[in-house]
């Protein structure tokens, strides 16, 4: 045998010793030296059967050539792999727990054993990871701000559609039908008879309208009387009422007395409506063609003692700004009317009732009336219907 195919074989048998070896340490990612804690055994060197060639026959396979044959797979003893941490690394057979942490000095950053992994790296943030979408803050989990508020909607979404026209039309009657109707009503609160000392009389005061809920024609009439005596005085009213918030009413007309004689016609403005506490209350002020200027306030409250059982309190005050001797009247307050009236309601449009009224006359007309044989004060259980339709 030459010298050359001596060294040929040499050479080879070294290289498939030394293949294991290079094998392992060529690991991607994975520098053995620094693995401090971890006993990788080593596999013993397969020992490579030395086959004579003849001199002059060249090796049928180059050195270089020469395929290293894998290592035998070896499970790492427990004792040396337990507690050890490498983030990026899976180990197949290897054991973890989560609640143990791994000991110190025993991480392995950039490691990764697994096939199908070529380099080690840190886990990336799950937030950042492609398919991984994280929940936004919304409600109350959102942080404070001054943002506007966004735009309301249009009260009407047939408005994106349909001409201004058609809508306003269509407002109209939906108005119509749903309010926007004229309507009537007939009240008398005030429908009695009077037993007074010795002359028994009558006493009414009532109201009529016509219209919708912002403009209505009213009437209104008032007055009293005595049997055998004629009436003492009769009014009645005719007024354009106007809206003026959702429980008052705004009016203007006339008032012509019938008597007492001589008989007036005045210019009258005035107000009725709902108050606070349910109280209806009404006012006005009359100026007649003689340049007399009168007043009148009052008001009644429906205090419902059961469903059908009503207790009514009123009061009226008339007043003058001036002595008008023709129709007995004297400057300041005229006569003031208390009433307490009891009614019970067999249907909500007809109640009769019983009660009390007292009328006093003050002043320079308490005057005229005694100066007329009559008394300026007087008492009377009185007895009639409240009704309205």
């Amino acid at each position: 045998m030459s010298r050359a195919a001596l060294a040929g074989l040499v050479t080879g048998a070294m290289l498939a010793t030394a293949a294991p070896a290079a094998a392992q340490s060529s690991m991607p990612g994975m520098d053995m030296k620094g693995m401090k804690g971890m006993k990788m055994p080593m596999p013993a060197p397969t020992k490579k059967k030395v086959v004579p060639v003849p001199a002059k026959t060249k090796p049928a396979v180059r050195p270089a050539a020469i395929k290293p044959r894998a290592p035998r797979a070896s499970k790492p003893a427990a004792d040396d792999m337990q507690g050890m941490a490498m983030p990026g690394m899976a180990m197949p057979g290897m054991a973890t727990s989560k609640d143990t942490p791994p000991p110190a000095g025993q991480a392995m950053p950039d490691m990764d054993m697994s096939a199908d992994q070529a380099s080690a790296e840190p886990m990336a943030d799950m937030a950042t990871m492609p398919g991984m979408a994280m929940p936004l803050p919304s409600g109350t989990d959102l942080p404070p701000g001054n943002a506007p508020a966004p735009v309301p909607p249009t009260d009407h979404y047939a408005a994106r559609f349909f001409p201004p026209e058609d809508i306003h039309r269509a407002h109209r009657a939906m108005m119509r039908e749903e309010g926007g109707r004229n309507f009537s009503m007939i009240l008398f609160n005030l429908a009695e008879y009077q037993v007074r000392d010795g002359k028994d009389g009558y006493r009414w005061d009532g109201e009529a309208w016509f219209g919708g809920d912002i403009n209505r024609f009213t009437l209104k009439t008032e007055g009293e009387g005595a049997f055998r005596e004629g009436v003492d005085s009769a009014e009645v009213q005719a007024l354009y009422s106007r809206a003026i918030g959702p429980y008052f009413n705004l009016q203007a007309g006339v008032r012509h007395d019938f008597q007492p004689s001589p008989n007036r016609t005045y210019a009258t403005i005035g107000f009725e409506g709902l108050s606070p506490y349910m109280f209806e209350v009404g006012g006005a002020a009359f100026i007649s063609e003689k340049g007399d200027i009168l007043g009148r306030i009052e008001g009644y409250y429906d205090q419902r003692i059961t469903q059908r059982l009503i207790l009514q309190p009123r009061v009226e005050l008339n007043l003058s700004a001036q002595d008008v001797p023709e129709n007995r009247l004297g400057a300041g307050l005229t006569n003031a009317e208390l009433g307490l009236r009891l009614r019970y309601e067999f249907v909500r449009e007809f109640a009769p009732y019983i009660g009390v009224s007292y009328d006093a006359k003050t002043g320079r007309t308490a005057d005229f009336a005694r100066a007329d044989g009559k008394s300026g004060t007087s008492t009377s259980l009185v007895a009639g219907v409240h009704f309205w339709f």
